[in-house]
């Protein structure tokens, strides 16, 4: 009886430490792991949102980068951490449904490992060729593909990417054969220089090549127009029915209080719509975009079988 009171004590005391822990939360500053280099577009929104972040929960908020081929470092660094909200992880699609879909031994689990907190933001595909290209449209593009076959490539830097144009050319029949490149800005100086016909790259590494005039932005993935990039339609205007959007959102690791996710989730709301966020991520092609975690639990859910399919069936595959 007496060790039964004990352990019950024991309980109700490392109860009684969690809920301070969570009425005082935070109490020191936050940290952000980024499984990327700085300066790209991950990094760059994950010091936005740091900003407003330590602003309202009057804690620095730091951001430690972890670059790592496929942002796994990072994702094992959080998954490890204790779940006491100080660790956070600014993940993309990329480690978190694109790396399920590719990876047959990946050291963490999307769905068992993390808490989705919420989306910040969200952001389509841009197809780009060069500038002085024959290409001024999609349709022109998938003709020239088919009946020159041998003559068509493409660039990528990423299984993301990969496996989006994958789902492309599935969907238009386009006939083009896939060029790894390290670094998106690789890929887009190879399309620039006429090294690849076209690539599939999210607006940030596309940005300055379609600005410069180095590359001609032939359609954006996603259902409507990007106001960053209001000249180029959609795939769906020139008769793809397709639409690609990938994300960016804060995880914690598994096991995070649930108060501590609800206060998170809220303040992630409240900064993506803070005017100079919403300047940064239209600077960025990103479109600011908050959900409940159950929500972006769900949508996690349901994204990876998609993209395993398509991995699958394109025998994609990050670790052979």
């Amino acid at each position: 009886m007496i060790r039964r009171s004990l352990l019950a004590c024991v309980a109700l005391s490392a109860i009684a430490m969690a809920v301070q822990a969570q009425d005082t939360y935070p109490s020191k500053p936050i940290k952000f792991v980024v499984g990327y280099s700085p300066g790209g577009s991950n990094d760059i929104l994950a010091r936005i949102v740091a900003k407003r972040l330590g602003d309202s929960l009057g804690q620095p908020v730091v951001v430690e980068n972890r670059p790592s081929t496929g942002a796994i470092v990072g994702a094992v660094v959080t998954k490890q951490a204790p779940p006491d909200g100080y660790t956070l992880m600014i993940g993309a699609s990329g480690p978190l449904v694109i790396n399920a879909a590719t990876y047959a031994n990946l050291p963490y689990s999307p769905q068992k490992d993390f808490i989705p907190i919420s989306t910040i933001a969200t952001f389509p595909l841009i197809v780009s060729v060069k500038a002085d290209s024959p290409f001024k449209s999609m349709p022109d593009l998938v003709k020239y593909t088919k009946e020159n076959p041998q003559l068509s490539n493409y660039a990528s830097s990423a299984s993301t990417f990969q496996l989006a144009t994958e789902l492309l050319k599935e969907r238009t029949g386009i006939q083009s054969q896939h060029v790894p490149y390290k670094g998106s800005g690789d890929s887009m100086k190879s399309v620039a220089g006429g090294e690849t016909t076209f690539s599939m790259l999210d607006p940030g590494p596309a940005a300055g090549a379609i600005n410069g005039k180095l590359v001609r932005g032939l359609a954006v993935s996603s259902d409507v127009r990007n106001p960053s990039f209001p000249d180029i339609p959609t795939l769906k205007e020139q008769g793809i029915d397709l639409s690609i959007q990938f994300w960016i959102g804060l995880f914690a690791p598994a096991g995070t209080p649930a108060p501590i996710v609800k206060l998170l989730e809220r303040e992630v709301a409240k900064a993506v719509q803070h005017p100079e966020t919403l300047k940064s991520m239209a600077q960025l092609g990103l479109t600011p975009a908050s959900s409940t975690s159950e929500a972006f639990t769900r949508q996690i859910a349901q994204e990876i079988p998609t993209w395993t399919e398509v991995a699958r069936k394109n025998n994609i595959k990050a670790d052979q």
